[in-house]
């Protein structure tokens, strides 16, 4: 087949191909456009998910009628000022996605600049644009887009149902919303109540992601801020305990352009990496501002990625800040706990009794015998059988647990009763903690293991008796070529036969340890390592395992010096508000709070 020009309609559909995925993207590059106009209130409209409509109202600066006639025509843009791409200051630059988006729908641009008359109206419909005409409109534009791919009917099988484009819409304008929190989002279509972002001041940058990302992340979040070299990283970040199954809570952005950069998703799991297992993901909006001529924006069709001149310094940087954060308020534990556990408080509604017959009672008299003597009636052995409640889970001797008035004002108070062997309850001077006793003394080890190791290395104990430990042959081969990574950490190996290892020496923190159990579990991790995990990440994972192992076990009862003590070590060791694998260690109940569970309040 010869070598032929393709004809401008088919070069716009190719076009729009790559620029208009889905009825979201038409949303992106129209709301987009408004803000590069200066808009500072932008309206959204859908209908069937944007399939059938999609209306974006903005008060910006709008177009005259000659910019209004050229703006469709393909690759015409008011963006650019020269060639450099690399000075690129909005977030439209190709003069692509009006045409595109003409080629495959009905679109409908209504504009109008300060320096004329009145508005203009122009359509194109499946490609073919119509006469410009008078329009009625008092400032800015409406971009009204109607049947989306009507035009090339083969791309709608391809769409999901109306909610599930309705939500990429959702999630498109949330994104763009958070970038420019200084201009009102309003949100509506037919499956939703309308939702409205304000704008809000400079002195509130929490706000707007507040609204967006509910309260739980204003109450959670904290304060991301550092500089380097020209770049600049701010933003907020939610605590470890705050955290998601996946990674759709992490919104990142560059000199305001919302992006899903690799990039920036692995400094973001590498800060995190001491605080969440691989399965957990935080929540953060991230905002990195550098010179436009160190970043390329130009290499992705939908500009959702970009590429750094120096990404060695922004993912340092991006690490760095994330980690100063998270060791700051690293004995915070997120408030949603004990927001859950005051919502688990509820008053118990008893079922309807049968009518109350005085002779089926445990309590009821018998008739008078010699045996009874002066015995009171009603209260013999077999009745009181029906108040045994069994004995309690702790040492309750009232003296051993009168807190000292200094202890009540720490910030994790004074051990007042341990309960299921596993929690320990401390009164505060304005509320109570529940406390997690292994999560809590896990995390207290984990952070010992790293200190030695950055100090001079983790002591060993020598074992009187090697212990073998039988294992499949490849996680027995996976130990002993590991075996010099595990003696840093002071666990000493060596293979022992087929399918077996020998354990000569382990960490003296760990005490005595279930040397069976944690070399089994050091071997089922390293099975899902791969080469490419770093050498660090591989560290933590080891450190992480043993101080699980080495920490107080749920089950085991405590004294109430003991209490105390976990208490105060967990004020002084960082990053104890949540343990390694991001559980939180503690939940904090205010005063307040247990008031108005009994209406105090």
């Amino acid at each position: 087949m010869p070598v032929r020009q393709l004809s401008e309609a088919v070069v716009n559909r190719i076009a729009a191909g790559e620029v208009v995925e889905r009825p979201a993207s038409v949303v992106k590059e129209l709301v987009e456009n408004a803000l590069d106009a200066g808009a500072r209130r932008i309206d959204v409209l859908t209908d069937g998910g944007g399939r059938r409509l999609i209306r974006v109202t903005d008060d910006g600066a709008g177009m005259t009628r000659a910019d209004l006639d050229l703006c469709v025509e393909r690759h015409a843009t008011s963006k650019l000022d020269g060639d450099d791409l690399l000075a690129i200051h909005t977030l439209g630059f190709r003069g692509e996605a009006l045409p595109s988006i003409g080629s495959v729908a009905r679109l409908t641009i209504t504009t109008r600049h300060l320096s004329e008359p009145h508005a203009w109206c122009l359509t194109v419909d499946a490609g073919e644009k119509s006469e410009i005409k008078p329009a009625a409109l008092s400032q800015g534009s409406t971009i009204e887009v109607r049947d989306l791919f009507y035009a090339t009917p083969a791309r709608l099988k391809f769409l999901k149902t109306d909610r599930s484009e309705g939500e990429a819409v959702r999630e498109v304008v949330r994104r763009l919303a958070m970038s420019r929190p200084d201009v009102t989002f309003t949100l509506a279509g037919e499956d939703r109540a309308p939702v409205t972002w304000s704008a809000a001041g400079e002195e509130e940058p929490l706000t707007r992601l507040g609204d967006v990302l509910g309260a739980d992340f204003r109450a959670n979040a904290i304060a991301i801020e550092a500089e380097r070299d020209g770049v600049r990283v701010e933003g907020f970040a939610g605590l470890p305990t705050l955290s998601r199954a996946n990674s759709l809570g992490q919104y990142m952005f560059v000199n305001g352009r919302p992006v899903r950069d690799k990039l920036l998703a692995g400094a973001v799991r590498g800060a995190y990496a001491d605080y969440l297992p691989r399965d957990r993901h935080p929540v953060l909006a991230l905002f990195v501002t550098l010179p436009t001529s160190e970043v390329d924006v130009n290499v992705h069709p939908a500009k959702t990625e970009v590429r750094f001149r120096d990404q060695g310094l922004v993912r340092g940087l991006i690490v760095s800040a994330l980690k100063h954060a998270l060791v700051r308020e690293g004995q915070r534990a997120a408030s949603t706990g004990g927001g859950a556990t005051v919502a688990a408080f509820r008053p118990v509604t008893m079922a309807r009794r049968a009518p109350y017959d005085w002779r089926n009672s445990p309590l009821r008299p018998t008739p008078w015998s010699p045996t009874h003597g002066n015995v009171a009636l009603g209260f013999e052995e077999v009745a009181q059988a029906a108040f045994d409640v069994g004995a309690p889970s702790a040492d309750a001797r009232v003296e051993s647990f009168a807190p000292a008035a200094e202890l009540i004002e720490q910030p994790l108070g004074a051990a007042r009763t341990q309960i299921h062997e596993t929690y320990i309850v401390s009164q505060t001077r304005d509320g109570l903690v529940i406390v997690d006793q292994h999560a809590a003394h896990e995390r207290i080890v984990y952070e010992r293991m790293k200190a030695a190791l950055d100090k001079n290395g983790i002591a060993r104990q020598i074992l009187l008796i090697p212990e073998i430990v039988e294992l499949d042959e490849d996680d027995a081969a996976r130990l002993v070529a590991r075996a010099a990574d595990l003696e840093r950490f002071g666990l000493v190996l060596e293979a022992f036969g087929p399918g077996a290892v020998a354990v000569r020496e382990t960490p003296s923190l760990l005490g005595d340890v279930d040397v069976r159990g944690l070399v089994t579990d050091l071997a089922e991790h390293m099975a899902e390592w791969d080469d490419s995990l770093p050498l660090e990440r591989r560290l933590l994972h080891v450190s992480a395992t043993m101080a699980c192992h080495g920490s107080v076990r749920a089950g085991r009862r405590l004294k109430p010096d003991e209490m105390n003590a976990l208490l105060r070590e967990m004020e002084t060791t960082p990053n104890s508000g949540q343990c390694n694998h991001g559980r939180p260690t503690y939940v904090e109940l205010k005063l307040g709070d247990i008031e108005r569970l009994f209406g105090r309040r």
